[in-house]
C-alpha cells in the first residue's frame, strides 16, 4: 500500500482513495449515520492523512432502507449520558473544525437526513451538493441542548442571520429547495448521480494548480482585517512558483496557436 493512501481498517467510515481526492462514507445504517465518538475518532485519522498528504476529501452518507442518509446527529445514546466536562472538550466541534481547515477543499454530498451533528459537519464542507430528498436542520433545541458543534456562528455566514435563528431556535427542517434558495447547498441531483456530480465537482478543482488552491483556501478563512496585506504575502509566494510559469506560458502559448 503507499504511504500516501489510508488505512482501510476503519468500521464507521468507508474509505476510497485515488491520488487525488478521498472519498469518506458514513456509515452506521444502523442508527441512520449518527456520530459517535469511533466515528469522532475515524474522522481525525483521516484529518491527520490528509493534513499529510492533502488531497481533495468528498463526505457522503449511506442508504438505509432505500432512503439516503448523510447523517441523522450525535449518537443521542451516547450523547444522553455526556456531561459538563464532555462539553467542555468540543468532542464533535474539534474534529469539524479540523476538517474545516484540511489543505484543501472538502466536498459534502447530501442525501436524505443531515441533521444535527450532521448538519454542522456538512457545515464544516467548503462545497454542498444534494439530492432533491435532502433534509437539513437543527432540531437540538428539542432536546434540550444547543448547536455547539459550529452552527452558532457558521450558519449566519451561510444563510443570513434571520433564517440562522429560524433553523437554531424553532428546529425549522429545510427541503431540498429551501436549502438551495438559501445558499446552503448549491446543487441538487438525482440521488443515482449525487456521488458523479461530486466527483465532477472535485475534477474541476483538481485540474486547478494545487498551491493556488490551498493558498486561496486558507487566505478565504482568514479575518478580514488580515487582508489586503496576506493576499499581497500569499500572491507574492504564488508569483514565484515554477506552476504559476508553466501554467502562463501554456496559456499564451494556445492563445498564439488559435490566433
Amino acid at each position: 500500500m503507499s504511504p500516501q493512501t489510508l488505512a482501510p481498517d476503519t468500521t464507521t467510515l468507508r474509505l476510497r482513495e485515488s491520488d487525488d481526492r478521498l472519498h469518506v462514507q458514513l456509515h452506521r445504517p444502523e442508527v441512520r449515520n449518527a456520530i459517535d465518538r469511533t466515528m469522532v475518532e475515524e474522522l481525525h485519522a483521516v484529518c491527520a492523512h490528509l493534513e499529510r498528504h492533502p488531497k481533495v476529501l468528498i463526505l457522503s452518507g449511506t442508504e438505509v432502507n432505500g432512503r439516503g442518509v448523510f447523517a441523522s446527529g450525535a449518537d443521542i445514546a451516547q450523547l444522553r449520558d455526556r456531561r459538563r466536562e464532555d462539553a467542555l472538550a468540543g468532542i464533535n466541534s474539534q474534529v469539524f473544525r479540523r476538517i474545516l481547515q484540511l489543505p484543501m477543499p472538502v466536498i459534502a454530498a447530501l442525501d436524505g437526513w443531515t441533521l444535527g451533528g450532521g448538519a454542522e459537519l456538512a457545515y464544516a464542507a467548503d462545497f454542498r451538493i444534494a439530492t432533491p430528498e435532502v433534509r437539513i436542520g437543527q432540531p437540538e433545541t428539542n432536546l434540550g441542548i444547543m448547536a455547539a458543534a459550529g452552527a452558532t456562528w457558521r450558519l449566519r455566514d451561510l444563510v443570513g442571520e434571520p433564517l440562522a435563528k429560524e433553523l437554531l431556535l424553532t428546529g425549522r427542517i429545510l427541503d431540498a429547495e429551501e436549502a438551495l434558495a438559501a445558499g446552503l447547498v448549491t446543487e441538487l441531483h438525482p440521488r443515482e448521480e449525487l456521488l458523479a456530480a461530486a466527483d465532477a465537482l472535485a475534477d474541476r478543482i483538481c485540474t486547478q494548480d494545487p498551491l493556488a488552491v490551498r493558498i486561496t483556501k486558507a487566505v478565504f478563512h482568514l479575518p478580514a482585517d488580515a487582508h489586503p496585506m496576506v493576499d499581497q504575502l500569499s500572491q507574492a509566494v504564488l508569483f514565484e512558483s515554477p506552476a504559476k510559469f508553466e501554467r502562463m506560458q501554456a496559456f499564451l502559448d494556445r492563445r498564439t496557436r488559435t490566433s
